[in-house]
């Protein structure tokens, strides 16, 4: 059975406030009590997590969040009355304007990092594809463009401070995410500072030589692949 799918996005004076993504992590932070596991849930780091309300605080001007430490009822955060209302007038605005819907699909960036003949992957934490290797990245940010997206979501899984050395390709077969469609933009990286670790957004951080790569998620074989034909001209 098919089902439509629209963006919808809330914003103040022209400022982006929330969108699907933006929303669903509200709502788990609400459901959970927790930032830390509400950003868990969502495939992205605790630090990409409470970047995103920050930035929704300071272009609505309001706290949206609300964090307690211990006490009879223990720590823990919750919305605040002001971030409750935001959410419940984004599903009346969302409503209101259902059938002004169109499809389009989502930006996400690919990192790679090659050293000598080895190539960095990363161990998803989460589904799809949970406990298979792919290579570093995420989805872009709304007024975030793909350079900064890249460099951030690989410092995010890897622990690595990086900067783009050129652009390998763009990804955007309909079917290449089992949630959606989704392009993709690949860069290579040069590492410029940080030791090895892996983030919150993935269980394991590892170099591979290019003859041992293990099976990947998504098109990352593919991506490697034109990766490695590339770096040989």
């Amino acid at each position: 059975m098919y089902h439509l799918e629209c963006k919808c996005m809330l914003k103040k004076r022209g400022d982006f406030v929330l969108s699907e993504g933006r929303k669903r992590l509200l709502e788990l932070v609400s459901e959970t009590g927790s930032i830390k596991e509400a950003a868990n849930r969502m495939d992205m780091s605790y630090r990409h997590a409470w970047g995103i309300i920050k930035k929704i605080e300071n272009v609505a001007g309001e706290k949206i969040v609300i964090s307690q430490r211990g006490g009879q009822r223990g720590g823990g955060t919750r919305l605040s009355k002001f971030g409750e209302g935001l959410l419940e007038t984004y599903e009346k605005m969302k409503k209101k304007h259902e059938g002004d819907v169109y499809l389009n699909p989502s930006l996400t960036v690919d990192g790679i990092i090659g050293k000598n003949d080895e190539i960095l992957l990363i161990k998803r934490k989460n589904p799809p594809f949970k406990d298979r290797y792919a290579l570093p990245g995420g989805f872009v940010e709304y007024n975030e463009n793909v350079e900064s997206a890249v460099v951030r979501e690989v410092e995010e899984e890897t622990g690595l401070k990086t900067k783009i050395k050129e652009l390998i390709g763009v990804y955007s077969e309909p079917d290449r995410d089992p949630r959606g469609h989704t392009v993709s933009v690949v860069f290579s990286l040069g590492v410029k500072s940080g030791s090895l670790s892996s983030g919150s957004d993935a269980k394991k951080a590892k170099y591979f030589k290019v003859n041992e790569i293990p099976e990947l998620a998504f098109d990352h074989k593919k991506i490697i692949k034109d990766y490695l034909l590339l770096s040989r001209d």
